[in-house]
Order: C-alpha cells, then sequence, then structure tokens
C-alpha cells in the first residue's frame, strides 16, 4: 500500500510519525517506510518519465481514453449489472488474480494477488483493529476478475486504469488527458459541456463513472453486504 503525504507539517493527522530529513523518508506510525522512488527509479504514480513500461501504460491509455464512451459504459453496466457471470468465495477469487498483471500501473508489475495481501497486511499492520479495513484492502481489486473468461475476459483496457466521469467533459486533470480527443463523446455535444447529461448537484450516486473493475465491484458490494 503507497500512501502519497504532500504536507508532513500535518504530523499526526497525515499519519506520519516523523520526517527523517537525512534519508528523505516518511516513517508511518505502523513502522512502514514510505519510498520516493520505486524500483523503475521514478516517483510513485508519475505517468511521464520515459521509460519501456511507461511507454505501455500510456498505450494502455490512449486505448482507454478513446474507447470509454457513454454508450459503452451503459451497455457494461446492463450486462454486468445482471450479477450473474459467476458465484465463488473470496479467496477463489482472489486466486483468480494470480497471474493477473495491471498494465495501467507505473509502479507495480506483480501479479494482483500479492497486491491484494500487501494491501491487507499493510493495513492491518497500521490499523490491527480495524478488521473491516483489512476485508476491504483484500477486496479492493477484485473486479479485476472481469480479465478472466468465466467473467467475460474482458481487454485490460475496460477493467483496470483510473476512473473518470462520462456524460460530460473529460476534465484536464485526467492522466493522459490529450486521447480523449479521439473518444466520439470528446466531439458530441450532448456530452462535452461542463454538466454535459447531468445537473449540478445531482449527486455522485447518479453521475456514470468509466467502466471497470472499481464499477463491477460497487454493483457487486450491496448484495455481498447484506
Amino acid at each position: 500500500m503507497t500512501i502519497l503525504i504532500d504536507q508532513p507539517e500535518l504530523g499526526v493527522e497525515a499519519g506520519v510519525n516523523k520526517l527523517d530529513n537525512a534519508d528523505n523518508e516518511l516513517v508511518l506510525d505502523g513502522g512502514f517506510v514510505v519510498p520516493q522512488t520505486n524500483s523503475f527509479g521514478h516517483t510513485f504514480r508519475d505517468y511521464h518519465v520515459e521509460s519501456e513500461r511507461q511507454q505501455g501504460v500510456e498505450n494502455f491509455y490512449r486505448t482507454n481514453h478513446i474507447n470509454q464512451t457513454s454508450d459503452f459504459v451503459k451497455r457494461m453496466r446492463t450486462e454486468y449489472g445482471k450479477l450473474n457471470k459467476m458465484e465463488m468465495g473470496i479467496w477463489e477469487c482472489c486466486e483468480l488474480l494470480n497471474d493477473v498483471i495491471d498494465e495501467s500501473d507505473p509502479d507495480l508489475d506483480e501479479p494482483q494477488i500479492e497486491h491484494l495481501l500487501q494491501t491487507a497486511e499493510a493495513i492491518r499492520k497500521d490499523y490491527p483493529n480495524e478488521d473491516w479495513m483489512h476485508l476491504t484492502g483484500l477486496i479492493h481489486d477484485l473486479g479485476k476478475v472481469l480479465l478472466h473468461p468465466g467473467f467475460g475476459e474482458l481487454p485490460q483496457w475496460a477493467v483496470v486504469g483510473d476512473t473518470f466521469p462520462v456524460g460530460c467533459a473529460f476534465d484536464k486533470s485526467i492522466v493522459h488527458h490529450k486521447y480523449f480527443e479521439e473518444n466520439p463523446d470528446y466531439h458530441n455535444s450532448d456530452y462535452n459541456t461542463k454538466y454535459g447529461v447531468y445537473s449540478e448537484g445531482c449527486g455522485l450516486n447518479n453521475v456514470m463513472m468509466s467502466w471497470g473493475h472499481d464499477d463491477y465491484m460497487y454493483l457487486v458490494y450491496p448484495p455481498l453486504c447484506v
């Protein structure tokens, strides 16, 4: 689990125990060191450093941004909202991610099952009494099972990556925004204004997000928690 903190002066409120200026490392209350760079030699969540992996990540986002249209999201929500693909336990689902590597992630090239376990264990270390949070860390990316044949074997661009609203103008803060110019919605007057098909203050529950593992698990969680 990576925690980036831009304001060390927030101290305990930001979950920081101390700032070691000599080593330039942030040390969390639970003892986890937050490195300044990842194994690829660049800062975390940096999508613009030149490297072989970064080029693959950028190509991913180009395909993602071209194809994530409002019509596509509506079709996927209708299809997967039926929740009729497969029934399994949480650990069975985790094991399906043993061979999945997220092509959108500039920092991690490990199988997703390792990411799930590392996230859950890091949370448990820092918050030992919050068992609901441990579980949340374990299952937060289970929606990536959409990459497997039993769930439709969707391509990576339709499963992973950062999410964003569709049905309105694509904000310039979105990673690799320039590729939205090739998305049909970018030129559609119904979708390319600030509010698009929405109204100000309509509520996030009425906003469609790009389709992927996050939106799928948003559909799965309510019956899971009943």
